[in-house]
């Protein structure tokens, strides 16, 4: 599914928390104010700002390129299962279509 927002708008969003961050009493109520302010929920910039953390590697986790990856990886595997289901229905087709006993 395609992201509502484009890469400048969550990078924006994201330093707007950060920056202003001590000037509210928690990281929550920053990302509430600016997540109202840019038109989003409040926890698609939470989470937004913790991937942010994952891929500088401040925290531990799965970054936004492996991520990327495995989800190709993924889609690869289930597109080669396939494959390998109609190939197998294939063969024991043409296997039973081949054979002199069942003429």
């Amino acid at each position: 599914m395609p992201s509502k927002y484009d890469e400048a708008t969550k990078a924006k969003a994201v330093r707007l928390v950060v920056d202003h961050r001590v000037d509210y009493d928690s990281e929550w109520a920053a990302i509430k104010a600016v997540s109202a302010r840019l038109g989003m929920t409040a926890e698609t910039l939470r989470k937004w700002i913790r991937q942010g953390a994952v891929d500088a590697g401040e925290v531990e986790g799965v970054t936004s390129e492996s991520a990327k990856v495995i989800r190709e990886q993924k889609r690869k595997i289930a597109e080669l299962e396939q494959t390998i289901e109609i190939l197998k229905a294939a063969t024991s087709f043409f296997a039973r279509e081949s054979d002199p006993r069942q003429r």
